[in-house]
């Protein structure tokens, strides 16, 4: 097993175990306080182990090498991956929503237990610990699973945190139990946005940023010794790999071979220095 593919089977194992633990006591503390926003709270903890089933399975795909019908390998199923987390993020985010304005209108009031306190204390840590774990493995691996895993886990602990200061100040505020879940529900639709955006941006292609381009017309002037005018830039990116292609400017008299030789050495370079596949075309002058 490769080591990127290890880290997701890792952090995906460790936090089905753990969030199905949370659930179970969090679900318990909310039908004993008859709390919606720790229910809802525990819900969100339960989504977080199915994104992790996702994680698992993300790691299992991610695995199989490049194949006729694949050309550029598997990488991708990470931000189809991650994409799933976003759409189940916001499903969740907006049925409590819903529930949370339906208590609010109906004027209901919850009396919390001394367990949900306990219980959402234990919650904060564990999951920010989580999140912290996936943060760190996203930037061993690259994997945008991790990242987008890693904000479950962080909106849980913050949501988590929500709920601990609700119930702090209930005595004082009937409200709060409905109000805690109206904002549990956005800040899980903030973390589908964030999901959402890093996962859709590869797919539907991004422009290179400037540095990158500096970085390589820098390479091709290092080489060549002259402005080759590299342009047209293209970055695609498949997970576990990242592919780069753009076009330079070489004498039209030049030989064929020699040409060659020079794209083949900025190609070399570029590898070198960024891990990336480049693939250039050049065009006469």
């Amino acid at each position: 097993m490769h080591s990127k593919e290890k880290y997701l089977k890792q952090q995906g194992w460790l936090s089905v175990f753990i969030n199905l633990f949370l659930f179970v006591f969090k679900y318990w503390a909310g039908i004993m306080s008859n709390s919606l926003a720790l229910i809802a709270d525990a819900w969100h903890t339960l989504s977080d182990s199915l994104s992790s089933i996702i994680v698992l399975i993300t790691a299992k795909i991610s695995e199989k090498p490049a194949d006729k019908e694949h050309p550029f390998g598997h990488g991708r199923a990470d931000l189809i991956a991650s994409l799933i987390i976003g759409v189940i993020l916001g499903v969740v985010g907006f049925h409590f929503f819903w529930d949370g304005v339906q208590h609010l209108l109906g004027g209901k009031k919850v009396e919390y237990k001394q367990s949900a306190i306990i219980v959402t204390a234990i919650s904060i840590l564990a999951k920010e610990g989580l999140a912290q774990y996936a943060f760190w493995a996203n930037r061993k691996t690259g994997f945008q699973t991790l990242y987008a895993d890693g904000w479950h886990h962080r909106s849980d602990a913050i949501s988590s945190l929500v709920v601990l200061v609700g119930i702090l100040f209930s005595k004082y505020i009937w409200w709060i139990d409905s109000v805690l879940t109206i904002i549990i529900s956005i800040l899980i639709f903030q973390a589908t946005y964030e999901i959402m955006k890093k996962a859709i941006d590869p797919l539907m292609g991004e422009r290179p940023k400037e540095s990158l381009i500096m970085e390589v017309k820098n390479i091709c002037f290092d080489i060549t010794g002259k402005d080759i005018v590299p342009h047209h830039f293209h970055v695609h990116h498949y997970g576990d790999h990242t592919e780069l292609t753009f076009h330079i400017m070489l004498d039209g008299k030049m030989n064929i071979t020699d040409a060659h030789l020079i794209c083949e050495k900025i190609e070399d370079a570029i590898r070198d220095k960024f891990s990336y596949d480049a693939t250039i075309h050049y065009d006469p002058l």
